[in-house]
């Protein structure tokens, strides 16, 4: 494993690890794993650094209501999918868009204070874009799991079983 991929992985793992416990893990000097990490930084292979917030015990965004919106589009013209996906990428209540193969075309995950505020964009923001054919409207009831994180607390018997 080439060693940018090495500080990826332990980045990804806890963007908070110290340059110094890199370093140690790599075998490579901290001026080393500055310049690899500037580098990443650099590049655009590292856009962000973030925290992972389980949005159940977030007090700030608890209420806040999130829906997957699968959108049926007419491709343009010598711009296929990404006309389209530049313009519905711009609201600011569009968290994440993807292209998806299958049944629908773009996927949107959209953030909004209330049910009817996310009704309201669909209906008048998105639905309305030239090229959206249809939309059909997921609302997100309860996270589990998302980015390998596991949101549900595990109220489990950790006793040992007897053998008998």
């Amino acid at each position: 494993m080439d060693v940018s991929e090495e500080i990826l992985n332990l980045l990804r793992e806890n963007a908070r690890i110290s340059i110094e416990d890199i370093s140690s893990m790599t075998k490579k000097t901290e001026s080393e794993v500055k310049a690899i990490i500037k580098k990443l930084e650099d590049d655009g292979v590292i856009m962000k650094y973030c925290a992972i917030v389980n949005p159940q015990k977030d007090l700030v965004n608890k209420e806040k209501v999130c829906a997957e919106i699968e959108i049926q589009v007419a491709p343009e013209r010598e711009h296929g999918f990404d006309g389209i996906a530049d313009r519905i990428y711009r609201f600011p209540q569009v968290k994440s868009l993807y292209l998806m193969s299958g049944g629908y075309d773009l996927k949107v995950i959209i953030e909004g204070d209330t049910l009817q505020e996310v009704a309201g964009f669909v209906a008048r923001k998105l639905s309305t874009l030239e090229g959206v054919r249809s939309t059909k409207t997921h609302f997100i009831l309860k996270t589990y799991k998302e980015n390998e994180i596991v949101y549900v607390e595990q109220n489990r018997d950790n006793r040992e079983g007897v053998i008998a």
